[in-house]
C-alpha cells in the first residue's frame, strides 16, 4: 500500500468505504450531491452512481487502495484526455470544480466520469467490427505518440511464471490436481515462446489493454470506450483479439474486417496474429491468480464461490490443455491474406 495511503480499518480497505464517506468524498470536490446512492457491478475498483441536486447523475470510481500509484493513476487520467481531446469516443474523468481529475478522500483515491449509457457491440455484425477497427487505429496513432512512464508493460512469458508461482506458493491449487497442473505449465511456456519466436520483433504503444465488447458501449450508432482502468503497452493486436469469437475461420475473417477499418488509419503488422494464443493463455492463468489476490475482499467469496472448490480447478486444467491444443496448431489465417 502506498506510504501516503494509510487506512485506518480493522477489516478490509473497502469497509471504510462506506456510503456516507462516499458523499462526503464528493461534496467536498465541489459535488451537490442529492443523497442518492447506486452501487454497480464492480469487483476490482468500487463504482457508483451518484446523484447529483438538479442535474444528471454520475459515475464516482474509487480506486481499490495499493493497486495503482497516484502517478499511474493520472497516467491513465492523462491518456484518455488526450483520446477525447483527439476526437476518439472514450469516456474521460471529468475536470472536478477544484479543477483536477483525481480526488482523495478518507485514504481512497477517486475519480468522477459522466454518467453514459449503452449496450455492448454485436461483434458477428462486420459493419461493427469494421467501425471498431477504424476507430482503434486512430487510438493506436495516439496511443504511439509517447509511451507510458508509470503504467504496466504486457510481459508474457514472464508474467505466465509469475502468476503461476503466486498460485502455486499460494496453495491455491489441489493437492491432488498439483502434478497434472505442474505438468502442464512448463509446456504451455514453451509453446507460448515458439509462438512469440514465431511473431518476431513487434512495436508496443499505448493501448486499451481490456477491449473486450463489455468496455465498449454502442448507443444511437455511436461507440465508446470505457474503463481504461487496465492500460497500459503492449501489442497493438491486445485490443482486437478480445473482440474475436467463434472458430479458426469465424476469427480469422473477424480480425480481417477489423482490419480493414484499423489500417485505414494505422499499419499492423500481421505477424502479430502468432500472440493471441499466448496472450489469450496469460490471461487465463492471469485470471486465476486475480481471484487469488483479491479473496481477502470479502465481495470476492460472495460474488466468485466456485474459485475455492476442486471443480474450478480440474475445469482450468481442462482448459489449459485445450490451450496447449490451440498454440500447437497454427495462427488464425486473414482471408485475402494468409
Amino acid at each position: 500500500m502506498p506510504h501516503d495511503l494509510q487506512l485506518a480499518v480493522s477489516g478490509h480497505p473497502y469497509d471504510a468505504l462506506t456510503p456516507d464517506a462516499i458523499l462526503d468524498a464528493l461534496e467536498e470536490v465541489g459535488f451537490p450531491v442529492s443523497g442518492r446512492l447506486f452501487a454497480l457491478n464492480s469487483y476490482e475498483n468500487r463504482v457508483y452512481q451518484v446523484g447529483i441536486e438538479d442535474e444528471t447523475p454520475v459515475i464516482a470510481k474509487f480506486y481499490r487502495p495499493g493497486r495503482w500509484s497516484e502517478a499511474a493513476i493520472r497516467e491513465e487520467h492523462s491518456f484518455t484526455l488526450e483520446l477525447e481531446e483527439a476526437g476518439i469516443p472514450v469516456v474521460a474523468p471529468m475536470i472536478m470544480p477544484g479543477g483536477d481529475t483525481l480526488g482523495e478522500h478518507g485514504g481512497f483515491r477517486f475519480a468522477v466520469f459522466p454518467q453514459r449509457g449503452g449496450h455492448a457491440p454485436d461483434t458477428s455484425v462486420t459493419d461493427t467490427l469494421f467501425r471498431l477497427g477504424q476507430w482503434l487505429g486512430q487510438l493506436h496513432n495516439i496511443g504511439a505518440r509517447e509511451p507510458f512512464h508509470h503504467r504496466p508493460a504486457f510481459s508474457l512469458m514472464e508474467g505466465i511464471e509469475t502468476n503461476n508461482r503466486l498460485l502455486v506458493e499460494g496453495d491455491w491449487i489441489p493437492e491432488d490436481l498439483r502434478p497434472a497442473w505442474d505438468s502442464l505449465i512448463p509446456q504451455l511456456l514453451d509453446l507460448c515462446a515458439a509462438r512469440i519466436d514465431d511473431a518476431g520483433p513487434v512495436d508496443t504503444l499505448r493501448l486499451h489493454g481490456d477491449c473486450h465488447a463489455g468496455n465498449i458501449l454502442c448507443r444511437d450508432e455511436q461507440m465508446l470506450f470505457v474503463d481504461l482502468d487496465d492500460c497500459r503497452s503492449g501489442p497493438a493486436i491486445q485490443d482486437m483479439w478480445l473482440l474475436l469469437n467463434g472458430e479458426d475461420h469465424e476469427r480469422g475473417a473477424q480480425l480481417g474486417e477489423l482490419l480493414e477499418g484499423y489500417e485505414m488509419f494505422r499499419d499492423f503488422n500481421r505477424r502479430e496474429r502468432h500472440l493471441i494464443e499466448p496472450l489469450r493463455c496469460y490471461r487465463q492463468i492471469a485470471h486465476c491468480t486475480w481471484l487469488a489476490k483479491r479473496w481477502d475482499d470479502p465481495a470476492f467469496p460472495r460474488f466468485f464461490p466456485w474459485f475455492a472448490q476442486p471443480r474450478f480447478w480440474s475445469d482450468q486444467i481442462l482448459s489449459l490443455r485445450e490451450q496447449m491444443a490451440a498454440l500447437q496448431a497454427p495462427a488464425i489465417s486473414i482471408p485475402g491474406q494468409y
